[in-house]
C-alpha cells in the first residue's frame, strides 16, 4: 500500500505538514488538540451541527485527500477506541438530567462510533465501502489490516484510513483510576525516561490515502502489517518479530528505524526496550507518543511519523533515544502493544524503486 497523502490533527502543530519542527513540551498529564480554524473547512451552520470529533475527522481527511489528488476514495475504513465519546456523555448526561424526557436525538445519532467513518463519507459524498473498528489500542491496525486485506484480493485501488479518537475530562478522570496516566510530568518530550507507571494523555485525529499503485506524492509505502494477541512471554514476541521478517525475506540488519510505542510507562515499556536490543542493536531505536500522548489510536501517529522520517530522510532527535545514526533510511519497523494483549508490527519501506 503506497501512502499518497495524510492529514494530521494531533497535540502538536502537524495538520498540514510533513514533519514537526517544533515540538512543543507539556507539563500536564491530560492535553487536547492543536485545533485548525474550523472555518478554514466548514460553514457557520455546518460547524453548529458538528461534534469537535468530526470536525477534526473531517478536517484531516480533506487535508489528507487534497495532498493525494483523489477526490472519492474506493473505501473509507476508520479506527476508534472512544468513537464520539464527548457527545454520548452529552447524551447520558441529558437522559439522566431530563429523567429521560425531552432527549435530543442529535446526542444520540452522533454518539455511535461508525459515527465518524459516516460522516466522512457524506461529506465526501462517497458511497463506496466504509467501516469502523473499535478494538481499544489496537483499533486503527484492525482498519489498517482491513484495506491491505481488500488492496490483496483486488478489491479496491484507494482507500482512506484513518485513526480517530478524543479524551473528555470525565474519561480522563475514569482512566486515571484504571494507572493510566501519570500524577505529574515535567516534561512530555523526555517521558521516555520516567521510571513510574502511567503515561500522559494525547488524542487525535489521523488520515492516509493510500493507493495500490504509486505516484508523484507517493513518499512511503506500507509493505506489511501483522498482529499477535496475548504472547504468553517475550519469547512469543521475539518469534513473532523474527518471522513477520523472515516472511518478507528481511534480516534484522535490514531495519534502519525500530520505532515503538514507548509512553514513560516504566511497567508497559519494558517489551519495547528488550526487543529493541535483542534483535535491532544496530538499528536506531525512534518513539513517538513523546509527541503525541498516549491514546487508543496512537499507532496512527506513529504511522504518521515513521513515514514523515522516510519522507524527510531524517529522524528528528527528540524522537531518538539512542546514539545510532544511518546515512540513509530505507526500512522503518513500527512496534506497538496494547497493555501487552495486543502487539502490531507495520513495516514501511521508502519506496526506491519508483
Amino acid at each position: 500500500m503506497y501512502i499518497i497523502g495524510s492529514g494530521n490533527i494531533s497535540i502538536q502543530n502537524s495538520l498540514g505538514k510533513n514533519r514537526i519542527e517544533e515540538p512543543i513540551a507539556y507539563s500536564e498529564p491530560y492535553v487536547r488538540c492543536v485545533e485548525p480554524n474550523f472555518q478554514d473547512f466548514f460553514t457557520p451552520i455546518a460547524l453548529r451541527r458538528m461534534s469537535r470529533i468530526i470536525k477534526r475527522s473531517i478536517a484531516a481527511s480533506v487535508v489528507c485527500i487534497k495532498e493525494a489528488g483523489i477526490d472519492c476514495p474506493d473505501a473509507i475504513i476508520s479506527g476508534t477506541g472512544l468513537g464520539c465519546i464527548e457527545d454520548t456523555e452529552k447524551f447520558l448526561s441529558a437522559l439522566i438530567e431530563n429523567e429521560e424526557k425531552y432527549l435530543q436525538p442529535t446526542f444520540f445519532i452522533q454518539s455511535t462510533h461508525n459515527t465518524i467513518s459516516s460522516q466522512i463519507a457524506i461529506y465526501l459524498k462517497c458511497h463506496s465501502y466504509n467501516n469502523t473498528y473499535s478494538h481499544r489500542g489496537i483499533s486503527f491496525e484492525a482498519a489498517l489490516m482491513d484495506a491491505y486485506t481488500l488492496f490483496k484480493i483486488g478489491n479496491i485501488k484507494s482507500a482512506l484510513v484513518g485513526g480517530f479518537d478524543e479524551l473528555t475530562p470525565t474519561y480522563f478522570q475514569q482512566l486515571k483510576k484504571l494507572g493510566f496516566w501519570k500524577e505529574h510530568i515535567d516534561n512530555s518530550l523526555e517521558i521516555y525516561n520516567s521510571k513510574t507507571p502511567g503515561s500522559f494523555a494525547g488524542e487525535g485525529s489521523i488520515s492516509f490515502m493510500l493507493s495500490d499503485t504509486p505516484t508523484q506524492t507517493t513518499y512511503a509505502s506500507i509493505e506489511a502489517i501483522d498482529l499477535l494477541y496475548s504472547p504468553t512471554d517475550q519469547s512469543d514476541i521475539i518469534q513473532f518479530v523474527n518471522s513477520f521478517l523472515s516472511n518478507h525475506q528481511l534480516s534484522h540488519s535490514d531495519i534502519d528505524v525500530i520505532m515503538t510505542g514507548i509512553s514513560g510507562d516504566v511497567v508497559h515499556d519494558k517489551p519495547y526496550h528488550f526487543i529493541t536490543q535483542q534483535l535491532f542493536p544496530d538499528a536506531i531505536h525512534a518513539i513517538y507518543k513523546n509527541l503525541s500522548g498516549e491514546f487508543f489510536t496512537a499507532p496512527a501517529f506513529g504511522l504518521w511519523s515513521a513515514a514523515s522520517c522516510i519522507r524527510n530522510q531524517e529522524i528528528p532527535k527528540v524522537q531518538i533515544i539512542n546514539q545510532k545514526t544511518k546515512k540513509e533510511i530505507s526500512y522503518i519497523l513500527l512496534y506497538n502493544h496494547y497493555h501487552y494483549k495486543n502487539h502490531s508490527l507495520i513495516l514501511l519501506s521508502s519506496c526506491r524503486g519508483y
